[in-house]
């Protein structure tokens, strides 16, 4: 009976998640009295991860859109949805498009969990896990709708939260390449500067004004789903070609990463770290670097763009320089 919600809502003709028929009644892990969380990454119309806790021989449900909050100053929002059965615990793969859920679900993390309430209105666990862990709390606030809030101070108690008013600095024009220093170039293209800060998915970019200009870019919602749970932001360009063509994002530099500011780190590092994260995407990618300045320059010419922008390799952020192909 407990499943009969989740099984009306599937085709299991049609997708390959478990119908959850031959599940045992309890696992052996909450027979044991160490029963299990899991947490799914879903790529489905709207990225969010789903936070799954082993009870009474189901896994009991909540999608997080933003995922679970790393620090007890912000909570996320919980939608309460259908039990889901043991054998959905492990489950990765391609959701069928058309079908309930459709995208792809990623295993996320794993672990036991220590109950400390549970009722109707109120669920307070403790996480074990390998990247969630700790107290957390599940609240009703109405219908369908939980919030969830970390009760245990942060990990790292000098994280910071996602800056909401980062902006790009904007390029200091000279009339010819730097001839002293360690310096890498980039194409300067001809687009709008942003700050682009991603949180739990969620894309919002700032131009040089500080202005939002998020929804002038819908290509931003595919990269904030690409970057996943993350809390970063980069700065970078963003160019359309022409008119209703798709957008590329332009990747230059990580500004703030996972609670911390980077802009002490020499340009080297924060590169470094930028190519770690291997984004590379339809529409965004990091700009490629160059170390010779003068044969770029002359390539821009021929092809008739902006001009070069030169980066200080081993300094803290400061604005690049832009040397115009046009004098």
């Amino acid at each position: 009976m407990a499943l009969d919600k989740y099984q009306s809502m599937r085709d299991f003709e049609k997708t390959a998640e478990p119908s959850g028929a031959a599940d045992p009644e309890r696992s052996e892990f909450e027979r044991n009295g160490t029963p299990r969380f899991t947490i799914q990454e879903h790529h489905a119309t709207a990225l969010h991860w789903d936070f799954r806790l082993e009870r009474d021989g189901v896994l009991v449900s909540w999608a997080v859109p933003r995922g679970l909050p790393p620090d007890p100053r912000v909570n996320h929002l919980a939608v309460h949805t259908e039990d889901h059965p043991l054998s959905y615990f492990d489950y990765e793969g391609e959701i069928p498009k058309g079908e309930y859920g459709g995208g792809k679900v990623i295993l996320w993390d794993t672990g036991t969990y220590t109950e400390e309430k549970w009722s109707d209105r109120e669920v307070m666990v403790v996480l074990h896990g390998e990247r969630a862990k700790g107290r957390h709390v599940l609240f009703k606030t109405g219908g369908k709708n939980w919030m969830i809030h970390r009760m245990d101070p942060a990990e790292d108690p000098t994280r910071e939260l996602v800056p909401d008013d980062a902006r790009p600095l904007q390029p200091v024009e000279m009339a010819a390449l730097p001839d002293e220093g360690d310096w890498r170039y980039a194409i300067a293209w001809k687009g709008t500067r942003v700050a682009v800060a991603v949180d739990g998915g969620r894309c919002v970019a700032r131009d040089a004004g500080g202005d939002d200009v998020t929804k002038k870019w819908p290509e931003l919602g595919l990269f904030g789903r690409a970057v996943g749970a993350l809390p970063v932001v980069f700065t970078g360009v963003l160019v359309r070609p022409k008119p209703k063509a798709l957008a590329t994002f332009f990747l230059e530099d990580v500004v703030w990463l996972d609670g911390h500011p980077t802009d002490p780190l020499p340009f080297s590092t924060r590169r470094g770290l930028l190519e770690d994260l291997e984004l590379e995407g339809e529409s965004w990618r990091p700009s490629p670097l160059y170390d010779d300045g003068a044969v770029l320059l002359e390539a821009a010419r021929a092809q008739d763009l902006p001009g070069v922008l030169a980066f200080r390799w081993d300094a803290p952020l400061e604005a690049p320089r832009v040397v115009p192909s046009r004098g």
